[in-house]
């Protein structure tokens, strides 16, 4: 058998076990590190009614995302209905809880819509666009909390601080140049081909710019509103810290969470949240409750999630059953 032949076999780091097992490390070294009973206190602050309007909202607001998906796709061709982005959206947010980071749900969801696209070449490439405006709409939103935020830090921090956003802004604009102006058909093969995803999503969304520019916004109103929920429930923990810290924190501490080194992220979202927000006065242990809630909330909203698309499958089917007894 040529070795092209031989199965694949996966590397020991991508196994389930072990993001599920580093996980469990993180959680288990934040309630080692941390006053376990300053965490408890602050999970047991929060009526148990505040989760159900939570996960209600949650659920709610990616109502946005929904729509968002289906205008970047469409961009470039997919052909997705309404119906068929809901259902493979849910069952993306059900994916979440089983796969590496949130990319893994974005495969879930790409694998749900390949039944109702019309396209599937410009489902996959705007599925690749629309994960790249969320990171761009995550860090945008970052940055609008960075640059409010140095007003509640001392002089140095807030020297630091300014000088990590320049770097950024400085980072973004010549990786946005280079990408724009890339000679790619010059660049070796073992590159082009490595490259070739994202440079055919790159190249399908410039074709679209208005449809894009729509699409970034709805990805910022998003996580802006996804911030405000969890300021909110921070009030409600007692962090007593203004929006437009949380605009900072939030977003990069979700970014943390992309790291396929956990299950979801959980573990390295809320240790990343405790680092951000310590600047600002919050105690780590808050600040790692609330982040807990918040992941209640992304488990119960993918469960709920997974029921919908569940249900939405079925009527799909019912109808088609009784299409084809009409037609019969």
């Amino acid at each position: 058998m040529r070795k092209s032949d031989a199965p694949r076999r996966r590397a020991p780091w991508k196994h389930p076990a072990v993001r599920i097992g580093g996980s469990v490390a993180m959680l288990a070294l934040l309630f080692w590190v941390l006053p376990f009973a300053d965490i408890r206190a602050a999970l047991v602050s929060l009526p148990v009614w505040v989760f159900g309007v939570a996960i209600a909202t949650y659920l709610t607001l990616h109502l946005i995302g929904i729509a968002k998906w289906r205008v970047v796709v469409n961009a470039v061709g997919a052909g997705l209905p309404f119906a068929g982005a809901a259902r493979a959206y849910y069952w993306g947010l059900f994916g979440n809880m089983f796969l590496p980071s949130i990319v893994g749900g974005d495969v879930v969801r790409m694998g749900m819509a390949m039944r109702t696209a019309r396209s599937r070449t410009g489902l996959v490439l705007g599925s690749v666009v629309d994960r790249v405006l969320d990171i761009v709409g995550l860090a945008s939103v970052a940055a609008i909390g960075a640059v409010l935020s140095p007003r509640a830090l001392d002089p140095q921090s807030r020297r630091v601080l300014l000088g990590v956003i320049a770097v950024c802004v400085v980072g973004g604009l010549v990786g946005l140049a280079i990408a724009w102006f890339l000679p790619f058909g010059r660049l070796p093969f073992k590159v082009r081909r490595k490259l070739a995803p994202l440079w055919q999503a790159f190249r399908a969304a410039r074709g679209n710019i208005p449809a894009l520019v729509l699409a970034f916004l709805m990805s910022m109103s998003l996580q802006t509103l996804l911030v405000v929920m969890n300021w909110l429930l921070g009030i409600g923990m007692g962090i007593d810290v203004p929006l437009y810290v949380w605009l900072f924190v939030w977003p990069l501490a979700k970014i943390s969470g992309l790291a396929p080194v956990t299950q979801g992220g959980i573990g390295v979202r809320e240790a990343a949240q405790a680092l951000l927000f310590a600047p600002f006065g919050v105690p780590a242990a808050t600040a790692v409750a609330v982040g807990l809630v918040f992941e209640v909330v992304i488990l119960s909203g993918g469960l709920i999630g997974g029921g919908i698309a569940w249900v939405m499958g079925q009527d799909e089917r019912r109808r088609a059953m009784q299409g084809n007894a009409a037609r019969a």
